[in-house]
């Protein structure tokens, strides 16, 4: 047995040859790999403005708040991102960077991350669904409050799986409320309005509490459902469109109606977020104070909309609000008819709200709705009709919302862009088409990008392997948006949730890459009608230009550099920011 001390690592090495890090031929293997790297990341946007020109144009304080973020990122990697962290969390299994959301959502809002996304300036809400957007404790309490409130079902929901899956709504009576039926028995006449403190005080497990619960359950995907995978993306679509007839109905009462409205708006505000492009699917009817009778139009629904939203506006809780804009949708599953009927809706609501409608759009399950290709009549009917009537209502589809290749779903995106969409919702698949990518950089159009949202609908297992990035890396113009926080498990209107998935997920963005696109969100926002030449040279022009779209620009990147500021007074003295100590 030898008595030989073995050697250190230093000297192993040398004898087995292996090359030193100081070596001229391996310094010069980094220097190129380094340099490579640099270059990539130069083409990272092909165009003005871009993510790299955005980075290069930091201001030193912005550059130290940057750093300063990083480095609490990394710190976090370390610490709350292990399991070793907190004890009670580790029932769930292992703990990382970038896990599934429904997994994540409470150890992310317990990180400094958290803080300083929640402060950031997000500049404009592009993709977002108007039923999908309430703080559901808040709802719940109004419909508590608001008289007249009743729920009504199509069955008597007296088992388990009733309830579970049989459909029901809320509604206002007064005439024909019945205190004395139960909905929760068998005795139940269906379609019955039963008032809603009668129905919860009744509810077979835990009473009140428990008819919440309920409701919450019914109109939200839960976590399970969120990570069942293997049931795949038209299972959990079932469940997420079963949400928006029951969250509808609980809005779509005027008293109701307005008070969401400014608490919509005003918890936008709060998050950062001051202008917001919203979708609805006008599907479930419009009820004003008092009516039995549901509205036969939603003009009602659009007067108080819009004036919500002003009223916001001018208070001084509104103060810094810019406003929102409706793209009037319809359900791509519909057929013709109901297609044409919802688009002669879009027009006449457009010439009696010119500054409230900015768009149309198709919404549903991509892969089970109609393409693109097949509606194809019905949008160049749509486009004539607007001609003939005096208006110019803009397309923004949703497109690439799936995981398919080569199949209708999948080249929605190509008739997107043929049909002259100014914007595209998702876009998930755009990173397998090259010539698109070409295409949608040189039309000037941005995709409304929706991490939660693509996760919770099982098109992705987790934020680190979102399509996002691929996009980025080409330069392709990108923005954050929230889609549906109420259904997605948010359970909260704003959009901190999706910029902190892409911060904690994509080593490659940083905080200079989410300052990239809350800017864009801005630049491609619906402020006013424009045509499609206006549009184009104004997003070109950014703040050199002389509209509303400078005018926001400028002050979204004044409230960054204050929120830059505030990241390096509150964390700067903290955060050390040399890797070497």
């Amino acid at each position: 047995m030898s008595s030989q001390t073995p050697p250190n690592d230093e000297e192993w090495e040398t004898a087995e040859g292996i090359p030193r890090a100081d070596d001229l031929f391996i310094q010069k293997y980094f220097a190129g790999r380094d340099a490579l790297v640099e270059q990539e990341k130069k083409q990272r946007s092909g165009w003005q403005p871009s993510d790299r020109v955005f980075r290069e144009n930091l201001s030193p304080m912005a550059q130290e708040a940057c750093a300063i973020v990083d480095q609490i990122r990394f710190e976090e990697q370390q610490t709350l991102w292990t399991k070793d962290y907190e004890d009670s969390l580790q029932e769930q299994g292992d703990v990382f960077p970038g896990m599934m959301f429904s997994l994540a959502r409470a150890r992310m809002e317990k990180s400094k991350l958290w803080k300083i996304v929640r402060r950031m300036p997000k500049g404009a809400l592009l993709h977002c669904h108007l039923e999908a957007m309430i703080d559901f404790d808040w709802v719940m309490e109004e419909a508590f409050a608001t008289e007249g409130v009743c729920i009504t079902s199509l069955t008597a929901l007296d088992s388990p799986d009733a309830r579970l899956k049989a459909g029901f709504s809320f509604t206002y009576s007064k005439a024909h409320a019945r205190d004395d039926m139960s909905i929760w028995s068998s005795e139940y006449k269906p379609n019955t309005p039963v008032p809603i403190h009668s129905a919860a005080n009744s509810f077979p497990m835990k009473g009140h509490e428990g008819f919440v619960e309920w409701v919450r359950e019914r109109t939200s995907i839960t976590a399970n459902e969120h990570l069942a995978h293997h049931e795949g993306p038209n299972e959990i679509w079932r469940k997420f469109l079963s949400c928006f007839p029951i969250l509808g109905s609980l809005i779509y009462y005027e008293p109701i109606f307005r008070k969401f409205i400014r608490k919509m708006c005003q918890q936008l505000l709060d998050d950062g977020v001051y202008y917001v492009d919203m979708r609805s699917s006008f599907v479930s009817p419009y009820r004003c104070t008092g009516n039995e009778k549901w509205d036969d139009s939603y003009f009602n629904l659009l007067d108080h909309l819009e004036t919500e939203i002003e009223n916001f506006k001018a208070s001084e809780e509104g103060k810094g609000f810019w406003g929102g804009r409706m793209i009037w949708t319809t359900v791509r599953a519909f057929d013709t008819r109901e297609v044409i009927k919802g688009m002669k809706q879009c027009i006449e609501m457009k010439l009696e709200f010119p500054e409230l409608i900015c768009g149309y759009d198709l919404v549903g399950q991509e892969d089970a709705g109609r393409p693109l290709q097949d509606l194809a009549r019905e949008l160049f009917w749509f486009k004539k009709t607007c001609a003939e009537n005096g208006v110019d209502i803009p397309f923004f589809f949703h497109a690439g919302e799936t995981l398919g290749d080569g199949d209708s779903t999948d080249e929605n995106l190509f008739d997107a862009i043929a049909l002259g969409t100014r914007r595209i919702g998702h876009g998930f698949s755009l990173f397998k088409h090259p010539l698109l990518i070409d295409m949608v950089k040189e039309k000037k159009i941005l995709i409304e990008s929706c991490p939660v949202s693509n996760e919770v609908l099982r098109l992705t297992g987790s934020i680190m392997s979102h399509p996002l990035p691929a996009l980025l890396a080409r330069g392709v113009p990108c923005s954050l948006s929230n889609d549906d926080p109420t259904i997605l498990g948010q359970r909260v209107v704003g959009m901190t949730h999706d910029f902190w998935q892409a911060l904690q997920g994509w080593q490659n963005l940083g905080l200079a890459g989410l300052g990239s696109l809350a800017e864009n969100s801005v630049r491609w926002a619906s402020f006013e009608d424009y045509t499609g030449k206006e549009w184009t040279q104004d997003i070109k022009d950014g703040t050199m230009g002389k509209g509303i779209r400078a005018q926001r620009l400028k002050e979204w990147i004044s409230r960054w550099e204050r929120f830059c500021a505030w990241v390096v007074e509150e964390y700067g003295a903290d955060e050390n920011l040399d890797p070497k100590e």
